[in-house]
């Protein structure tokens, strides 16, 4: 909604006072931001129902087009949202663990390395007395979690998998954030 409104207000002042932005000392400048990509519980992870259907195109020997209304999007989107927090029994891998006195510090600085060298994997520091505890990931099998762990071993030597209550993992798991470009208005009012 906000990149939208952004987009949306900066076509319509560039369009209608092309030469004000600068006059004004504005600029429109291109952004970068990521963002989660939506998390849904499905089998089908990855996969688009619409890449799967015939297209001449790809050498297919028809084209089938799908009419969808707009409203049946909006009640698809309205679910994800309301139930992207939904939780279930699955795995994630604990980087950090201690209960020194600097471990609240500690265990900070380590979520901020893990998020900053790991874009798009879930971090979630907690507290219980007395361990300060920083895990990482949303995996629904043990399996994937050990992907996860044996990649980041390294990075992280005392990390192990630990079975939580967690999040519904991002629909594509390979993508599970998006990169995307937006036009900002910089300067001051």
């Amino acid at each position: 909604m906000k990149k939208t409104l952004i987009i949306l207000l900066t076509a319509f002042l560039t369009a209608c006072f092309p030469g004000a932005m600068k006059a004004q000392d504005y600029d429109v400048v291109d952004s970068v931001i990521v963002r989660m990509a939506p998390a849904i519980d499905s089998s089908l992870t990855g996969k688009s129902i619409f890449s799967l259907m015939p297209q001449k195109s790809r050498g297919d020997a028809a084209d089938v087009k799908i009419h969808q209304s707009q409203a049946i999007l909006n009640a698809f989107n309205s679910y994800v949202d309301a139930n992207g927090k939904s939780s279930r029994q699955g795995y994630r891998v604990r980087i950090f663990f201690d209960n020194h006195q600097s471990a609240r510090s500690a265990s900070e600085r380590v979520e901020r390395e893990f998020m900053a060298s790991h874009p798009g994997i879930a971090a979630y520091r907690s507290y219980e007395n007395p361990f300060f505890k920083v895990t990482v990931g949303d995996f629904r099998t043990r399996s994937e979690a050990m992907q996860l762990l044996t990649s980041i071993k390294s990075e992280f030597p005392k990390a192990f998998l630990v079975k939580e209550n967690i999040y519904y993992p991002a629909v594509n798991k390979s993508h599970n954030y998006v990169v995307d470009t937006v036009k900002v208005i910089r300067g001051s009012l």
